[in-house]
């Protein structure tokens, strides 16, 4: 019989895409009120490699990540990803910018081994976690850097995203041998 363990805890860090810089502002304060003391923050990047949500949200897409001074149960990833799309819909009535979702929140972590995002849609690589909501190791961490899967989105594989979960995770690691 095997013996059960628990995990430890992990890094959280949520994405932010917007086609509003305007927003980053009010969605950093609002975050900080829900997660905690944001740590670390990415330079703001162009997210190019898709077209896919330029219909909801407009053109000239950026993205941003902030991750939290706090680390945090993996177990309550679902409740994150939950109160994240609660957030967007607060700030597509607060601040109307003529599309149906200005924000988009992508919550997820860091440990040694991964990154772990998660998400309200299902797929062959996800497993259920809890509530309608689905995880997924996007990127897992081997001989000193992050490598892909063949289900990676595509701005993850870039080295500018990798740069900064890499800076994320030397803190998480720095964290957890205190």
């Amino acid at each position: 019989m095997s013996k059960i363990t628990y995990p430890k805890e992990v890094k959280l860090f949520i994405g932010i895409l917007t086609a509003f810089e305007d927003l980053l502002t009010p969605l950093k304060e609002t975050l900080q009120a829900e997660y905690g003391e944001i740590d670390l923050e990415s330079p703001l990047f162009d997210f190019t490699q898709t077209a896919y949500y330029e219909t909801e949200m407009g053109r000239n897409i950026k993205k941003k990540f902030y991750s939290f001074k706090n680390l945090i149960d993996p177990g309550v990833i679902a409740g994150i990803k939950i109160r994240t799309n609660e957030i967007e819909e607060i700030f597509a009535k607060k601040f109307p910018k003529g599309v149906s979702r200005p924000v988009n929140l992508d919550p997820g972590y860091i440990e040694a081994s991964k990154v772990v995002l998660a998400s309200a849609k299902n797929f062959s690589h996800r497993i259920y976690v809890e509530k309608g909501i689905y995880a997924e190791i996007t990127l897992h961490f081997s001989k000193g850097g992050f490598r892909e899967h063949e289900w990676t989105f595509p701005d993850y594989k870039t080295e500018g995203y990798q740069k900064f979960l890499k800076i994320t995770r030397d803190e998480y690691m720095r964290q957890v041998s205190l």
